[in-house]
């Protein structure tokens, strides 16, 4: 199963809320880039993952991933134009053709464990999906898990987009996904209702076309209080 798993790390992106002038990607937490903690928990599954990344930085990562002798496959993203765009470019990877399935991590969630993304995996392949992911029920969730009355997920959506009513309390993604890679890039390819939020090209908004279309998309809710922090800004890491 490993064996056929590709990993992807989109890691292009700055943020405007952390202030910092390079890739949060890299921003050291006890002295270790997030990069470096994310290729650590993936190590066993892919040793060159593949990482999205603007191309001024490219020198920088590099320096990066020699400092800590580690290898990955570096493609551009031109432009900040979403994640589903920053999906997207693993077209482009050398990898593409050879992998059924990626895995695929935010840039900026540093403390995903081994065993977390083995229970995925396993999880994955024993029900047959053709997208999973891993989610965490917490207050004021950043994104939400809508399931019909069976429990079977129905959507994904980011709950700023929820005009009618504040989510006090709710399941989450964490950040962490594994599907079919030709399927999820024809779905992002597609003109389809939610591409675009802000002008960006968004990516949780395929679940829901996913599900309509008959496709298996199924959520495991492992993760722990770490597992969640991503960093958006220097307050999230105290």
């Amino acid at each position: 199963m490993k064996n056929n798993i590709a990993c992807l790390i989109p890691s292009a992106g700055k943020g405007s809320r952390t202030g910092l002038d390079y890739p949060k990607t890299l921003y050291k937490i006890n002295s270790l880039p997030i990069l470096i903690r994310i290729l650590k928990s993936v190590s066993a599954i892919d040793k060159k993952p593949t990482i999205v990344i603007k191309k001024n930085f490219y020198n920088l990562f590099c320096k990066t991933l020699k400092q800590y002798s580690f290898s990955a496959e570096l493609i551009f993203q031109k432009k900040e134009l979403g994640m589903g765009n920053s999906i997207l470019q693993y077209s482009k990877s050398k990898k593409s053709s050879k992998y059924k399935d990626v895995l695929l991590i935010w840039g900026d969630i540093p403390f995903i464990r081994k065993s977390t993304i083995n229970k995925l995996i396993n999880f994955h392949y024993k029900n047959k999906n053709n997208f999973s992911l891993i989610t965490k029920f917490v207050k004021n969730p950043y994104t939400i898990v809508r399931r019909n009355k069976e429990r079977k997920i129905i959507s994904i959506r980011e709950t700023k987009l929820n005009k009618k009513k504040e989510i006090k309390y709710g399941e989450r993604d964490i950040g962490i996904f594994l599907f079919n890679q030709k399927l999820v890039l024809k779905f992002l390819k597609k003109k389809l209702s939610g591409k675009y939020s802000n002008k960006e090209h968004s990516f949780l908004y395929i679940v829901e076309h996913l599900v309509n279309s008959g496709y298996k998309v199924d959520a495991l809710s492992i993760a722990n209080n770490r597992e969640i922090i991503s960093f958006n800004s220097l307050n999230d890491l105290k």
